[in-house]
């Protein structure tokens, strides 16, 4: 399984600031199966940048965002991603968001959308570090049941 991490971040992009969570994401992944293929990048905030960096990553199973998802300005990774799906997953994006209102109110503020683009899943998740981690926790028992749904091998 082949999993794009792409972390959205004017800082990160610059080199003013390590980029924590795309790290923080892929350990957890792959602590939850060794097998899966990470590739990681970081890009700027803004819509044309995020549509860019996921049309890199056709091959990938899953496409997974960190960061730009709140309300501000620069913060356009739903509206990127929305862009490029075909079809949107709602149920994804209210299961992190359901979960994530448990940890904290502030997850209010989340914007994320979750969608696919033929077999090929995107989601959206926080840029801190805790939540990434919280939703890739959340994110890593659903990932081969998606690609076999997605492949219309079923339950």
């Amino acid at each position: 399984m082949k999993i794009a991490v792409i972390t959205i971040s004017d800082r990160a992009s610059r080199g003013i600031y390590e980029d924590r969570s795309g790290p923080a994401i892929e350990k957890i992944l792959r602590d939850f199966n060794s097998d899966i293929d990470v590739i990681r990048h970081i890009v700027p905030d803004g819509k044309e940048n995020v549509l860019s960096a996921l049309k890199q990553h056709t091959e990938a199973d899953w496409i997974i965002t960190t960061g730009g998802t709140g309300p501000s300005p620069r913060d356009q990774t739903p509206e990127a991603t929305q862009a490029y799906c075909e079809r949107l997953m709602p149920g994804l994006a209210e299961y992190f968001r359901l979960k994530s209102l448990e940890q904290t109110p502030f997850a209010v503020f989340s914007r994320g959308v979750c969608g696919m683009k033929g077999t090929q899943y995107i989601v959206n998740f926080p840029g801190s570090v805790s939540g990434a981690q919280f939703h890739a926790q959340l994110l890593a028992p659903l990932l081969s049941h998606g690609v076999d749904m997605a492949l219309g091998k079923g339950h």
